[in-house]
């Protein structure tokens, strides 16, 4: 059965001119609908003049069915981790480059809304990452990196998994992804493409001293701990989540486990995590011969 989407949540681009005319189009499109509207208001803030009510985004995820995201795949990001908690659906129109997470161009929105809102989408539950440090916790939808800060020298680290030993390294640090972070950091890294819906996550030495450190693939609820060891200088690391928060090291342990509750996207008709690999990666297609 399809949801009932009847209060919906505007969200523009982050640190960026708002795209006003694609958003009050978007805002006439829902009220035609006899839908309500609310508008971010951080999104408001660069609007001057819009007329739309506004409210947080903590507002949002208590009373609204659906969250649209004008903007790129870092304005997913940000709002996936605030509003993950409400179980708000999320759906993103793209206006940045790769746009592996918002998959509805500007030029067929309207048409691909009116296939959702009648029902016909696909549902995406995607897994967060919670990262415990300094008696703080952050979330993460693509990756929680562990890297040094300020210094040309390597870090030093031990890694646990689920209480057990798994290495001692000195490198620069470490990719600790979900499948959905597989397509980012970590694939520069060179780590391995997940598909989305695996209960994994990878973990990316980042130019590792022992050649030998390579990739490792671990069950998606489990614990990982990784704890400062040697002569680093506490003050020469940092744990950054998605590129976008960044924490200071205060205690060498630092903990990074599945989060309790899930990203939930929502795909027009015919979505293909291959389709979008081959357009965005410049993977080839079927051959076409001549006749």
């Amino acid at each position: 059965m399809a949801l009932q989407f009847q209060t919906i949540g505007l969200i523009g681009k982050l640190d960026a001119p708002m795209p006003n005319e694609l958003l009050l189009k978007l805002n006439e499109f829902l009220l035609g609908n006899g839908q309500q509207v609310l508008l971010e208001e951080e999104t408001g803030n660069k609007m001057p003049g819009h007329g739309m009510e506004t409210a947080t985004l903590e507002q949002i995820g208590c009373v609204c069915d659906l969250a649209i995201v004008v903007g790129g795949d870092g304005t997913l990001l940000h709002t996936a981790r605030s509003l993950a908690d409400y179980h708000v659906p999320l759906v993103g129109v793209n206006l940045g480059r790769l746009g592996f997470l918002v998959d509805i161009s500007p030029g067929e929105m309207t048409v691909k809304l009116d296939q959702i809102f009648s029902g016909h989408y696909q549902e995406d539950r995607r897994f967060l990452l919670r990262a415990e440090i300094n008696g703080k916790t952050s979330t993460a939808f693509n990756d929680v990196v562990i890297h040094k800060w300020d210094t040309a020298r390597m870090i030093e680290f031990e890694t646990y998994i689920d209480g057990a030993f798994m290495d001692a390294q000195r490198s620069d640090g470490m990719i600790i992804s979900t499948p959905t972070g597989s397509t980012a950091y970590a694939l520069s890294g060179g780590g391995p493409l997940m598909l989305p819906e695996l209960n994994a996550t990878v973990m990316v030495p980042i130019c590792p001293h022992t050649l030998s450190n390579r990739p490792l693939v671990v069950a998606g609820e489990s614990l990982i701990e990784i704890i400062v060891c040697g002569n680093t200088n506490l003050d020469h690391v940092r744990v950054t989540c998605d590129g976008q928060i960044s924490m200071s090291v205060q205690r060498k342990a630092i903990r990074i486990r599945k989060h309790h509750c899930p990203v939930r996207l929502i795909h027009p008709p015919g979505h293909d995590h291959f389709k979008i690999l081959r357009k965005k990666l410049s993977w080839s297609g079927h051959p076409v011969y001549p006749e």
